[in-house]
């Protein structure tokens, strides 16, 4: 049997500006979203409310802060535009 640890890699976007995006990493999806939406977060409180437009689970916390990383680089932001929109 496995032990999986349960990390989520999440893109938020703005509704008040939809070319805003924020991705961050966490175990609970739907309450961090909350979090963001409460203005818990000084980095994303003057852009919300946010919704939630991908979400990707990886089995450890290493790869998904890697994915985290990639996706808010150059490269992962055209990833993001190419697949994601």
């Amino acid at each position: 049997m496995h032990n999986f640890d349960r990390r989520f890699v999440y893109v938020l976007r703005s509704l008040n500006d939809p070319e805003r995006l924020h991705i961050g990493l966490t175990d609970d999806v739907k309450g961090r979203l909350a979090a963001h939406n409460d203005g818990q977060s000084a980095h994303t409180a003057k852009h919300r409310p946010w919704r939630l437009h991908a979400a990707f689970w990886f089995a450890s916390e290493d790869m998904a802060a890697r994915f985290g990383r990639f996706l808010k680089s150059g490269a992962g932001r055209l990833f993001v535009k190419q697949y994601l929109e």
